[in-house]
């Protein structure tokens, strides 16, 4: 069976972000007319074929409320900037308006509306990002009647459509990788429960240190974020434990740039005095200065698959409700050592 083309699959043939190559086969601004032409004629060489539900959706001009954590936008912070253009994008392209608002800590805590719905301005929303499940029950009662959908995030009801990346088993397959390559004092840097991917990758970890007859040290389940903003810790703040292991299985890109910081900052060198992985394949640049090996989240296919579930839910048609997963891959870059 002939695989599929994604838009990933041009951007990394041209060199460009999917974001560019989504604005050139949509007709967007932003993009010259000669890298336009050039993704076009790629996009027709490769047999891309544009998604039925961006191209062919029945009801245009439609209003989509986004609504994002403020806490996914810290410094160094832009995976869900990214995934917010893309889908702004991936909307745009069918005739319908994003409307993004970010929500702060007071407005989850104290379950204060974004002005979006109160306004009435939106036919749907979406979460992007992680809420508590209180202000999403209260976003959903307010809703009322119109979709709702989850992006990145899994609704802990199951009564939603969740559109999700595969946490658990790309957790598990990093760590196996770290095994594969001789490590066995292997720890986690991440704060499970804070969010369910974080707790998704944590479990996907000690399911490989089971497997591997590991013990799970809890000296080596490092937290790397503050309790009660979600905020990831500078890298003087990042807590290491006595004794170090020889290999750190990070919950995201972002923490494993704050992890090798902090590691540099003491003194050592990654990958020759340590191995570290992370997730997502995603850090904003600049922000570390080592290639990390990675579980890669294909942020296309998930906006792809949410715009498709949200028309589907606008026009009144059977959607399965809970998690739909969206699979992702490993990518070798230079933060790992193998063991001699």
């Amino acid at each position: 069976m002939a695989k599929t083309v994604k838009m990933a699959d041009i951007a990394k043939e041209v060199g460009v972000s999917v974001v560019t190559v989504s604005k050139a086969l949509t007709g967007q601004k932003g993009v010259s007319e000669a890298m336009r032409s050039r993704i076009i004629k790629l996009a027709d060489e490769m047999g891309y074929v544009q998604p039925a539900a961006a191209s062919k959706s029945e009801d245009k001009g439609r209003n989509i409320g986004i609504i994002i954590h403020d806490k996914h936008f810290t410094k160094y912070n832009s995976f869900y900037m990214q995934m917010y253009q893309l889908l702004s994008s991936e909307l745009g392209s069918q005739g319908d308006f994003a409307m993004l608002e970010i929500i702060t800590h007071d407005m989850e805590k104290d379950l204060i509306a974004p002005k979006v719905i109160k306004e009435k301005k939106v036919q749907a929303l979406i979460l992007q990002g992680e809420f508590s499940s209180e202000y999403c029950d209260y976003i959903k009662g307010i809703m009322g009647d119109l979709p709702v959908l989850y992006l990145d995030f899994a609704d802990e009801s199951g009564r939603d459509v969740s559109v999700i990346s595969d946490s658990f088993y790309g957790s598990y397959y990093m760590t196996n990788y770290l095994f594969e390559h001789g490590h066995k004092d292997i720890a986690f840097v991440g704060s499970p429960l804070i969010t369910t991917s974080i707790t998704d990758r944590y479990l996907g970890y000690v399911k490989s240190m089971m497997e591997h007859g590991v013990p799970v040290r809890p000296d080596w389940q490092i937290e790397d974020r503050d309790k009660t903003t979600g905020i990831i810790f500078e890298p003087d703040k990042l807590p290491l434990p006595l004794e170090l292991p020889t290999a750190f299985v990070c919950n995201c890109d972002l923490t494993a740039g704050v992890l090798i910081r902090r590691l540099e900052k003491e003194g050592y060198s990654i990958p020759e005095d340590f191995s570290v992985v992370g997730y997502d394949n995603y850090i904003y640049p600049g922000a570390c200065d080592v290639e990390i090996t990675t579980y890669e989240v294909d942020i296309p296919v998930m906006v792809q698959n949410a715009v498709g579930y949200m028309n589907a839910l606008l026009k009144g048609e059977s959607v399965k409700t809970g998690m739909h997963i969206v699979t992702g891959n490993l990518v070798e870059k230079s933060s790992v050592k193998a063991l001699s």
